[in-house]
């Protein structure tokens, strides 16, 4: 079991020996920066901390906006015991020795348990249960910290006894900010002595931390090291030296999907720049150029369709050349082919009169298939009057056999395609 010091964080001292963004965490509520929508002047959030009245909640936002600053915040503004658990070392044991503990200090008249877990998307069912019932009737106040979305990854019983509060990517200003503080703060940053370091470098550094503050910060503390090693000044080269970061994408999360939904809506909005901008998002992410090849397959037949049905046959093209001929290459197969798409015009009939004719088949069942459109493949089937009545398009004008029955008696007259006047077929 957890020693009562370990499970409840009550440090205040700055370990200079740990990273610099850790050591620039935020104490008060003023210092937080963005997140103005949470924790600004007369934010919700900021009200019910203040309060004194922080509900159990969860924080869903991208790494470095905060999550685990703003929950450490939360617990020293309302007094309460910090307890922090990580959803991918811990388990149901874990959680039930910081519940049995906030237990017996609730007996005990100690102040409440606040329980943070980070990652709590990386919690199972199970796991997530075991913390129901401490939660609904107060024992602990829980706040959760996630970078993917809670309604697919938070069971629904927690869900509904938490606030969810999304936070957002950091801003260059906030992240300029936040630098600026670490090279000042004589405390926790690098003051008294602080680096010389090089207006653009700084500009630099805040871009490259992309809405992530510790990435910013961290690249910051490596910067200074390494412009301390020369005895020189942190520069632009400096920072690209030391800036050797990772696209953030997780290929199973929010950001797979999120740059694919920005991919598809940019082709079929037909904008060719964002369209190859955001497949480069995410082939240089390292996405499944298999992936992308089979929703642009798709966005051919769905998006562009009978206005441009050589638009599926480009489409297919790229998929096969991209299983052919793999990285790095495919990405000029896969370039050529989005914004082919994005430029061409649309037309979603063909999707419309699936969808319309697919409900038909729901709503009827299996309709009887007309005598006349059976095929006599025996006498007996003839004698039944299979074929009865056929007429062979071939032999009229237009190959089309006037008033010839195709759908069921029940559907007769139903219209599911609906032409365009983008449709090549028109």
């Amino acid at each position: 079991m957890h020693s009562m010091t370990s499970m409840f964080d009550t440090a205040d001292t700055v370990d200079r020996s740990a990273p610099l963004a850790a050591r620039m965490r935020p104490r008060t509520l003023d210092e937080i920066v963005g997140q103005a929508h949470l924790i600004g002047p007369d934010a919700p959030l900021r009200r019910a901390i203040e309060a004194d009245a922080a509900p159990s909640c969860i924080l869903w936002g991208p790494p470095g906006s905060g999550k685990t600053s703003i929950a450490r915040v939360i617990a020293r503004v309302t007094h309460a015991r910090f307890a922090t658990l990580s959803a991918v070392s811990s388990g149901v044991a874990d959680l039930r020795n910081v519940i049995a503990a906030a237990e017996a200090g609730r007996r005990d008249g100690l102040a409440r348990t606040m329980l943070f877990i980070d990652e709590i998307h990386r919690f199972n069912k199970a796991q997530q249960d075991a913390v129901l019932h401490a939660v609904e009737d107060g024992t602990i106040t829980l706040i959760g910290a996630t970078t993917e979305n809670p309604s697919f990854e938070v069971v629904a019983p927690l869900l509904s006894r938490a606030r969810v509060f999304k936070l957002e990517p950091l801003q260059h200003d906030d992240i300029h900010a936040l630098l600026v503080r670490a090279l000042n703060d004589a405390d926790r940053g690098l003051a008294p002595n602080p680096p010389l370091i090089d207006p653009e470098a700084l500009d630099a550094l805040a871009n490259y931390g992309a809405g992530d503050a510790r990435v910013a910060l961290n690249a910051l503390e490596a910067a200074v090291r390494d412009a301390a090693a020369r005895e020189g000044t942190v520069t632009v080269d400096t920072v690209a030296t030391v800036a050797q970061r990772a696209l953030p994408y997780d290929k199973g999360g929010d950001a797979h999907f999120d740059t694919i939904s920005a991919f598809i809506k940019s082709v079929r909005g037909s904008d060719p720049d964002a369209s190859v901008y955001w497949l480069a998002r995410m082939l240089e992410a390292g996405e499944d150029p298999m992936f992308v090849a089979r929703r642009i397959v798709i966005l051919a037949a769905e998006d562009i369709g009978l206005a441009d049905p050589q638009a599926l046959s480009v489409a297919v093209a790229a998929q096969q050349a991209t299983h052919l001929i793999g990285m790095p290459e495919c990405t000029l197969v896969l370039s050529e082919a989005a914004i082919y798409l994005a430029n061409a015009p649309k037309s979603n009939s063909a999707m419309k009169a699936y969808s319309a004719a697919a409900g038909a088949v729901r709503q009827h069942g299996a309709l009887p298939v007309p005598l006349h459109l059976r095929n006599a493949a025996t006498g007996l089937m003839a004698a039944h009057g299979y074929g009865k009545g056929y007429r062979y398009a071939h032999d009229y004008e237009d190959a089309i056999a006037p008033e010839q029955q195709h759908l069921p008696d029940a559907l007769q007259g139903a219209v599911f395609y609906e032409s365009t006047d983008r449709d090549a077929t028109q």
